[in-house]
């Protein structure tokens, strides 16, 4: 009888990474279809990495949080289809909100990992002017009947308010401050040329305004200023702390990239950005979900055997400034460490759900480039209903030198 061949665990490495740039809710990206929007990342990764045969591609997973409509019909499959790749290549959905990119990467990455896939492709949307999120919900009444979790939890920007609750110290102040310096690190990014190269522009299409050409993120507000920030309203509770210019907002938009095992990569010929170290993800109290990636950071560095002192490069998703805040100041990082989110964030560039895992991905790569010293990082993200994810990343252009 024959035996099974030898199982071996292969390393993963992130080869690119690109996607559409954000857009705002009922704006430039309001009616395009969500699916036509991964179509649009996926062939640019394809044109992008020329020697890769799209029938290596082993499988496609296609993250969303609300999961209807062109979001819908098992969309990693349908977006495989959409982009003309094989018949023979098979794809399917993630939903872990706003992780959904991320757990896309992880879940694929695995498969990769245990010697069962190649090559895959990962991908994230959100159209939030299609799908607001909640849309279709049925939650189940033993939620609030048998308080399984405060209602707080069903409403992103109470969180956000619950979390100044338990940490004082996190101010409004420092928040808006915050805010503004994602807003102005992002115009510096943008005017150095750093996330261009990422952006795949999209035909836009309006009964009102006609065709147009969105070539980049829609929300940035470069001229932000503190007297401004402290002026807006706080829509969550009165006297509150949490703003539209200390969140990221409601946007649309896609991500997508290319993971292979490394000796894959070096067979065809694939660039390698970075090496996968180890993930984790870790549950919270979800009426402060925005403390999520403290745990499953702790446990990421635990798995790898790594220690917070060992990251030299920060990706934090930017869903509230005080989730980032909360992250910072347990890990005994400065507000304004350079490490930390160096190209600006989500405040400024918007957060389309289920896309947005990827994007800090193709950041910390672009951050990888720029900084050879730089020997690991990480990217992670808080996660509604009271999670966090976090991905832990080896730089493959390490030059050897110390920090």
């Amino acid at each position: 009888m024959a035996q099974p061949s030898a199982r071996r665990v292969r390393d993963v490495v992130f080869v690119d990474g690109a996607r559409t740039p954000f857009g705002k809710a009922g704006s430039a990206l309001a009616e395009t279809r969500a699916d036509d929007l991964v179509v649009k990342v996926f062939r640019e990764l394809l044109r992008r990495n020329p020697t890769l045969p799209p029938e290596r591609i082993d499988d496609v997973a296609v993250a969303a949080t609300t999961q209807i409509g062109d979001q819908g019909m098992t969309i990693g499959r349908t977006a495989a289809l959409l982009t003309g790749l094989p018949r023979s290549v098979p794809g399917y959905s993630v939903d872990r909100m706003c992780a959904g990119a991320m757990t896309a990467v992880t879940t694929l990455s695995s498969a990769i990992m245990a010697d069962q896939y190649d090559v895959a492709l990962a991908g994230g949307v959100e159209h939030m002017s299609r799908h607001p999120m909640g849309e279709g919900m049925d939650l189940s009444p033993r939620f609030l009947a048998e308080r399984l979790v405060d209602t707080d939890a069903l409403i992103m920007g109470n969180t956000a308010e619950n979390l100044h609750d338990r940490f004082p110290h996190l101010t409004k102040e420092r928040a808006d401050a915050y805010a503004m310096a994602s807003q102005t690190k992002t115009a510096a990014a943008y005017e150095a040329g750093w996330i261009q190269p990422d952006l795949v522009p999209v035909a836009t299409r309006s009964a009102e305004l006609g065709w147009g050409l969105l070539s980049a993120d829609e929300v940035m507000r470069p001229n932000t200023t503190l007297e401004g920030l402290a002026a807006l309203k706080t829509p969550f509770r009165p006297h509150g702390r949490v703003t539209a210019g200390n969140s990221s907002g409601l946007n649309d938009g896609a991500t997508g990239a290319i993971l292979a095992a490394e000796e894959v990569a070096d067979e065809l010929g694939l660039s390698k950005k970075m090496r996968l170290v180890g993930f984790a993800f870790a549950g919270v109290e979800p009426e402060v979900m925005g403390v999520g990636p403290v745990p499953s950071t702790e446990k990421a560095l635990a798995r790898t055997g790594l220690s917070i002192d060992d990251i030299d490069l920060f990706e934090v998703n930017e869903a509230f400034a005080v989730q980032v805040l909360a992250f910072l100041d347990h890990f005994g990082i400065a507000d304004d460490d350079p490490r930390v989110n160096p190209m600006g964030g989500a405040i400024a560039v918007g957060h389309p759900l289920a896309s947005s895992g990827i994007r800090l991905m193709s950041y910390l790569a672009r951050d990888f480039e720029r900084t050879p010293s730089a020997k690991y990082g990480l990217t992670t993200m808080c996660i509604g209903l009271g999670m966090g994810g976090t991905v832990i990343w080896e730089n493959l252009n390490h030059d050897g030198s110390a920090r």
